[in-house]
């Protein structure tokens, strides 16, 4: 079988059986938008959405601590007169209550954290003062197959407001943009400092909202929180009153994926989606993401490079993963597809670039690409093999190209030049003319790169042990199905035989041993 007809024989197995197209759930209308960057921002919007909601607020993520501080709250003296929301999280949540009497509060947990609560003291005893709220409901999400996880990060307020994108409401996210090397707000709960973090989300109201919704309605039924009354979208805004809008009345689409169990059947709208925006690229691709390690993606990627002129593609990710076992899993498999992808590229047109303030990392775990400022896609899935068929994720995107968002471009065009100039320490306003006179976001890195402040260094792929390579063609920790979870090579690994990937390594390989050297000179 030729990988052609691989490919054609794995899409007919999935199930797109409620999807509009191939790649895609469901469009929807969104009256507004923006994304929101770096958690500063994106905890006071929320707090103050929150306030404003009067129905049901739902909240879905792969973690949740009620032990964090929102950045918006009750001071001391401000506590003296009641005024105001408390600051700590699950504090905040009870008041909202008592506030609204009308108010349904839901929140939904990835369960393999129940343990946490051991060391989570002050979390549990929220927990244990909500359950006396009969409008307050905790839940922890089991509804998925051994080894994978929840992954979504998604928020639906009264059916008109939501959230999707890659900050969960939990410890260790709150950063500003600024980004500095240490900064003494920027604390864990357990008073301890960490390093800087950037993150990105985006909010939007309209009927993308509801289309949301409903995805959290089959999420909570599924984790056997029973039959979710639905409810009427408030007629009225929930819009934070200091969130700019960058995007009006455009159509929206959303994109999932979701593993084989019970009765549920397997989508990987992400991964499909993932590879039809590469494909349409003519100009560039800008993309951050956690990890760098999808054995698709990269396929996707490599045949871009072999052609006579592909696009430009920009990948900011995090110097390496956080913690030892995603260091082991993700760490590794970037630096075998890097090092393949690099030998295929002979234009020069594909970089990996680490985001530095000083000589500290700045750990990147936003999920966002951006396509010739043309499509912009934000959401929870990284690019990764669990983000594209183990995990359940959620992605959204903006369309430029289709009938009624041809507004949209500018909008994307400005978020790509604020991102550029976060990470290069410029002012938003110059970026547009410095691409211009360097001629690629690559030329403009690079010309940034020595600087003392913040900047973006170039990935380059370390040299891996036997057993570290080993782990990491395996995809033993990085699955692309739940039937790989325990089972190394179970479908040929990250460089499967007959794929692109494995013959361009093939290539790679003949071109280094001492034999191919002699029979070329």
């Amino acid at each position: 079988m030729s990988e052609g007809e691989g490919a054609r024989v794995e899409t007919a197995s999935h199930c797109y059986d409620d999807s509009v197209e191939e790649g895609v759930w469901r469009y929807a209308t969104v009256e507004r938008a923006s994304v929101i960057v770096d958690a500063e921002d994106y905890f006071l919007h929320m707090q103050q959405a929150l306030m404003a909601a009067r129905s049901r607020a739902f909240l879905i993520g792969w973690d949740f601590d009620t032990r964090i501080h929102l950045t918006q709250g009750r001071r001391w003296w401000q506590r003296l007169y009641r005024r105001g929301p408390p600051r700590r999280l699950g504090s905040f949540i009870g008041w909202l209550v008592r506030k609204n009497p009308d108010l349904d509060v839901r929140i939904l947990k990835w369960s393999v954290t129940i343990l946490q609560f051991l060391l989570r003291g002050t979390m549990l005893w929220d927990i244990l003062r909500w359950a006396r709220h009969k409008r307050i409901t905790f839940k922890f999400d089991q509804a998925h197959p051994l080894g994978c996880s929840h992954h979504q990060k998604i928020a639906v307020l009264d059916d008109r407001l939501a959230v999707c994108g890659g900050i969960d409401m939990t410890d260790r996210r709150w950063d500003t943009r600024d980004h500095f090397a240490v900064d003494n707000r920027r604390r864990g709960v357990n008073r301890r400092l960490y390093g800087p973090w950037h993150d990105a989300t985006m909010m939007l109201e309209g009927e993308a909202a509801t289309a949301l919704a409903e995805i959290g309605h089959q999420r909570w039924e599924r984790a056997g929180g029973g039959e979710l009354k639905r409810i009427a979208p408030s007629k009225d805004s929930l819009w934070p009153e200091k969130l700019a809008v960058q995007f009006e009345n455009v159509e929206l689409g959303i994109a999932r994926t979701r593993a084989n169990y019970e009765d549920c059947c397997q989508i990987r709208e992400i991964e499909a989606l993932f590879k039809r925006h590469i494909r349409d690229a003519r100009h560039f691709i800008y993309a951050e993401s956690q990890y760098f390690a999808s054995r698709l993606v990269s396929e996707a990627i490599l045949a871009r490079l072999k052609e006579d002129d592909p696009p430009e593609i920009v990948i900011v990710h995090p110097a390496r993963a956080d913690g030892w076992l995603e260091q082991k899993a993700m760490d590794t498999a970037r630096a075998e597809l890097v090092r393949v992808l690099r030998a295929a590229d002979k234009h020069e047109q594909f970089s990996l670039w680490m985001p530095y303030v000083g000589e500290t990392a700045i750990y990147v775990h936003a999920k966002l690409m951006i396509v010739d400022d043309r499509i912009l896609r934000i959401g929870s899935a990284n690019l990764n093999n669990r983000s594209m068929g183990l995990d359940s994720e959620c992605d959204v995107f903006i369309d430029a190209g289709r009938a009624g968002n041809g507004q949209a471009t500018g909008a994307i065009s400005a978020l790509r030049h604020s991102l550029l100039a976060e990470h290069l320490a410029l002012e938003e306003g110059v970026v547009s003319d410095l691409l211009k006179e360097c001629g690629s976001m690559k030329a403009l890195i690079q010309k940034s790169e020595d600087r003392d402040g913040r900047h973006l260094r170039r990935y380059s792929p370390p040299d891996l042990t036997d057993a570290e390579r080993k782990l990491a063609q395996s995809e033993v920790l990085d699955p692309e199905r739940p039937d790989e979870m325990f089972e190394p090579f179970a479908r040929g690994g990250l460089f499967r035989a007959g794929t692109r990937l494995a013959n361009m390594r093939k290539r790679l390989h003949w071109r280094r041993s001492p034999q191919a050297s002699e029979e070329s000179a």
